[in-house]
């Protein structure tokens, strides 16, 4: 990369993802690496500062992730988040203990302003906080920068040599100057000049992937959502007809979403576009299967199956493209080190997967390897793709698959397909939608009585989602209001065949996720 580096050291905190978009927000490019990465490999990337993560674990444990003192000789400004804070303290001589009084959510700190830190930040404001263990005994050379009702040292620094530590979370929107304290450290003590911006990356791509590409050609797996309907409009400006989207309709998407997808494509994109549409194959192989993972894995397995079949057909010699972003990266576990600082498996992810070994290709391209998802929307708008297909809401690998409770089966696809159109279009009718992160419906696999007219009815229940959210990590139900619900409830019982009960799920995340399975 020719822009600056910030280098963000994961130790397995559950936002460090979230660190790196705030970074970048900030027009500042990052990557997150492994806690591990060796001390000459960070020198050579000749990073302009170091962001350390929180994690789990406690500092004083031998087997919680640890770092060299060598990092703090290298002459980088560093901060140190939650975990981090705690570990720069321990690694420099000072030392961490367990609290009396442990700190979780919204908490108010005084801080001082006369730190660089917390510059154009009031003396009293609200952070988020999450830890049990505290900064006992500062390091030499440190001073206590802000602190809490609970915690002594809720911010230390040593601004002699550009280290810095917040005990709390200023990642997250919780904390209300959370971003400022990030961009203070970004600019004031590291002295970056905010040079990521998406123009910049549009034109630079478009001419790598001219001279790498040359005039081979490429095939390019569409599953029409937004990473890989932007892969493909960049791939398009580079290459034109050189380029072939294989797009499988698998019958898991939304109602006529795959007429939709090819219409765009062929409209809009100079490329071969080719369709495979197999939702019998992947009713056949999903025939009594109910549990969720071995559902995800099997419409994975069947998708991928398919896909590479039609690229034996395509192929010929150049390049395979993906639509993986930066997060597919980290979440596929190759931001942590198994056992130290990684991050639980909550479902299995298929954005990367091994190429069949009789398939050879020149190389591989990821286009949007090095772009978080909001990064990938401000490429697709300026791309000049549709609103509507650059903001698609967050839609599962398994489609709806996933939300349909037990079995799948022909006849409960088509009563969900319907029954979130229904209830996509009076959202988009009531003028909320924009208010929405995110809304879907769900089938339970629950049937229950129910009367129509003068005859009583055995039906499907029908639950409908929807949350609003700024990062995923947690979510709020939506407080969609009553008269709308009523008109959702009215059109489902009275549009959508087999349907007599509707319920809305309140449920915020955490305890639940988003999605039912």
């Amino acid at each position: 990369m020719t822009n600056q580096l910030c280098i963000i050291l994961d130790f397995g905190g559950q936002y460090n993802q979230l660190i790196a978009r705030r970074v970048r927000e900030c027009g500042v490019y990052c990557e997150i690496k492994r806690f591990d990465t060796p001390i000459e490999e960070i020198k050579a990337l000749n990073p302009t500062g170091i962001i350390f993560t929180g994690g789990p674990n406690s500092v004083y444990d031998e087997s919680s992730p640890h770092i060299s003192g060598d990092i703090f000789k290298l002459g980088i400004p560093i901060l140190g988040i939650c975990y981090g804070c705690q570990l720069m303290a321990y690694t420099l001589g000072g030392a961490a203990s367990t609290c009396v009084t442990s700190e979780y959510g919204r908490t108010e700190i005084v801080s001082d302003s006369s730190c660089a830190l917390f510059k154009g930040v009031p003396e009293k404001n609200i952070v988020w906080m999450s830890h049990t263990d505290y900064i006992s005994k500062l390091p030499e050379g440190f001073t206590v920068t802000a602190k809490s009702k609970d915690c002594p040292c809720a911010a230390m620094s040593n601004a002699e040599k550009k280290l810095y530590a917040v005990q709390f979370h200023p990642e997250v929107t919780h904390s209300e100057y959370g971003k400022l304290i990030l961009k203070n450290f970004l600019f004031e003590v590291c002295g970056f000049t905010g040079d990521w911006q998406m123009d910049n990356f549009i034109e630079e791509t478009v001419e790598k992937l001219r001279r790498k590409i040359g005039d081979k050609k490429v095939v390019l797996g569409l599953s029409g959502g937004v990473d890989s309907s932007v892969a493909a409009g960049l791939l398009s400006r580079a290459v034109g007809k050189q380029l072939t989207c294989v797009f499988v309709d698998q019958g898991l998407m939304r109602k006529d979403e795959g007429d939709f997808v090819e219409e765009t494509f062929t409209r809009l994109f100079d490329m071969n576009f080719v369709r495979v549409n197999c939702q019998k194959q992947f009713l056949e192989k999903l025939k009594g299967i109910t549990d969720p993972e071995e559902k995800r894995n099997t419409i994975g397995t069947e998708f991928y199956k398919v896909f590479w079949d039609k690229v034996r057909e395509e192929a010929d010699g150049g390049f395979f493209a993906q639509g993986t972003i930066y997060p597919d990266r980290i979440e596929s576990g190759k931001g942590n080190k198994s056992g130290q600082g990684s991050t639980a498996v909550i479902k299995t992810h298929h954005n990367m997967v091994k190429m069949p070994e009789d398939i050879t290709f020149d190389g591989i391209i990821e286009p949007l390897g090095e772009l978080f998802k909001d990064e990938v929307r401000k490429v697709g708008e300026k791309l000049g793709i549709p609103h509507e297909l650059v903001w698609r809401q967050p839609f599962p690998g398994p489609g709806l698959g996933v939300r349909i409770i037990g079995e799948i089966t022909e006849e409960k696809i088509k009563i969900l397909q319907e029954a979130d159109a229904v209830f996509r279009d009076e959202i988009k009718k009531s003028g909320i939608e924009e208010q929405l992160t995110q809304f879907f419906a769900v089938l339970p696999d629950v049937r229950t009585v129910g009367v129509m007219g003068d005859h009583r009815t055995y039906d499907h229940l029908i639950a409908i989602r929807a949350v609003t959210t700024d990062d995923f990590m947690t979510a709020d139900w939506a407080r969609i209001p009553y008269d709308v619900l009523a008109r959702i409830s009215n059109r489902l019982c009275n549009e959508v065949d087999h349907v007599n009960r509707v319920v809305y799920d309140i449920t915020s995340k955490p305890p639940g996720t988003v999605e039912w399975e």
